[in-house]
């Protein structure tokens, strides 16, 4: 088969590789669809992946095409595929946390992924999609899922005010879904024009986006709240600014969800931490998103909102690519040489 298989730190190439053999538990999935994930550019052409030659690719959908004798219910399905593969024995494992897994292997960090034509994937990583919806939805479940479990984790109020602050994927699918469950007061920053375009389409309203390069952010968002702040912030970039910033325009009692992965360490001032304190604030992480196999989990959460047809994740893809043409997404994602949300590898 044909994959991209990353050989060492920015050596990526297309290659002829053999197909996967199976084990007793696996089942062969064809990528039909696969998106490239932000933390794919740092771990192809910066860090590496904890083991390499690798596949990368960690959030794709495709048909089971092959099966074991153990499996073989799957196959023709349509799935999708949570890349995690939890250890099942540690503590959080025990409790059915398996997104805090302290053992677990992972599709396309670290152990072979979608950017290729087949992909070998336990049985418990899948979910079963209605042929209704399509690859490419079906293919966005893991970052639709993220953003689902930061929003279910902090359990906002209708009545709340929510600010959504750094506007990538995740950020914009929170977005759709915070719309879905009918949110109204939600405040929306990002820093690019197209940005604020995409709000616009998931229903914010011009005057609740702001543009972070004018730099009054602070301002803003206590002007827009009557100097009360925010009940909710969602940050989702993960700059020490940022941070700052949520914490410091939040209201009394209010809740900070940290979303997005570190840039930098992140260094508190003392009055910043003064107002943790005085203003009794909850501060919040997240990763991943839960998977256990029950209709309570995100995933199921997600697969609820696909096959409804109350999310279309689909209006935030911005690229798309046959699989031999994936180092061009890479490239636009590394060097930002366009504007981009999602980038899809479609088979």
């Amino acid at each position: 088969m044909k994959a991209y298989v990353l050989h060492g730190i920015n050596d990526i190439r297309y290659e002829e590789v053999s197909a996967p053999s199976l084990q007793e538990n696996e089942v062969l999935v064809k990528v039909m669809a696969a998106g490239v994930c932000g933390s794919d550019i740092p771990r192809i052409y910066r860090d590496g992946a904890h083991r390499m030659p690798l596949i990368p690719g960690h959030e794709f959908a495709g048909e089971v095409v092959q099966c074991t004798e153990r499996t073989a219910q799957w196959q023709g399905k349509h799935v999708g595929i949570f890349p995690l593969i939890p250890c099942k024995a540690c503590a959080p494992c025990k409790q059915k946390k398996y997104e805090m897994c302290r053992k677990y292997s992972y599709l396309g960090s670290r152990c072979n992924g979608g950017f290729a034509e087949y992909v070998a994937v336990p049985e418990w990583n899948l979910i079963e999609l209605s042929p209704k919806v399509s690859y490419e939805a079906i293919a966005m479940m893991e970052p639709m899922a993220v953003a689902v479990h930061a929003m279910r984790a902090i359990t906002p109020g209708k009545s709340d005010t929510i600010v959504v602050s750094g506007l990538g994927t995740i950020g914009l699918l929170l977005m759709m879904f915070l719309k879905q469950q009918g949110f109204e007061r939600i405040l929306a920053i990002g820093n690019k024009e197209f940005q604020k375009q995409k709000s616009l389409e998931l229903g914010i309203r011009e005057t609740e986006y702001y543009d972070s390069r004018a730099g009054k952010v602070l301002d803003w968002i206590l002007e827009q709240t009557g100097n009360l702040g925010a009940d909710i912030f969602f940050e989702c970039v993960g700059t020490r600014e940022n941070i700052l910033t949520a914490l410091s325009s939040s209201a009394p009692g209010g809740k900070v969800m940290m979303i997005g992965n570190p840039a930098s360490d992140m260094l508190l001032d003392k009055n910043t931490y003064w107002k943790i304190l005085r203003h009794q604030l909850t501060i919040m992480g997240t990763w991943n998103s839960s998977f256990t196999g029950s209709d309570e989990d995100d995933w199921h959460y997600v697969k609820l909102a696909l096959e409804s047809g109350t999310v279309h994740p689909e209006q935030l893809i911005t690229h798309r690519f046959p699989l031999a043409e994936l180092e061009k997404g890479l490239h636009i994602m590394r060097d930002k040489t366009e504007d981009y949300v999602k980038i899809m590898v479609k088979h």
